[in-house]
């Protein structure tokens, strides 16, 4: 059996899981401010970065294909993503933010408040080192 972590590990970890909670939080209140669920929101903000395969989506999100379709079809009837074929392989349908759907997830983006309040009380060099240590976190033992 492992030791307990530290106290300053467990502060560390609470805090996190206070940001998150705090984010989870706004981002869903932002979504229904554009009519959207904040599945729909997620999704459409992974859509306006780049297409990506149904599977793709299922992956990222954790969650069941069949979810993702239902998702994509209710962003589809407003006009925000559409269906087109893979370049690279012509049988994969990509789901793809259209104009709309990139504007929405940009208006999206700017409506959150949370992240941008605090962070502007950091200095640059703060953000950067805070930037840094969270990718740090991130990164699989592959990566280092």
């Amino acid at each position: 059996m492992s030791a307990p972590p530290d106290p300053l590990t467990l502060e560390v970890v609470e805090l996190i899981a206070a940001v998150v909670a705090r984010y989870h939080d706004e981002y869903e209140d932002v979504a229904a401010e554009h009519s959207l669920t904040g599945a729909q929101a997620r999704v459409l903000a992974l859509l306006a970065r780049e297409p990506s395969p149904m599977r793709g989506l299922a992956q990222q999100l954790k969650c069941e294909p069949s979810n993702i379709t239902g998702i994509v079809d209710r962003l589809a009837s407003r006009g925000l993503v559409e269906r087109r074929p893979d370049p690279a392989d012509r049988r994969v349908k990509l789901a793809a933010a259209t104009d709309a759907g990139r504007e929405t997830a940009d208006r999206l983006r700017g409506s959150l408040g949370f992240a941008r309040e605090p962070l502007a009380a950091l200095s640059e060099a703060e953000r950067r080192t805070l930037r840094d240590l969270l990718r740090r976190m991130l990164e699989s033992p592959d990566d280092a």
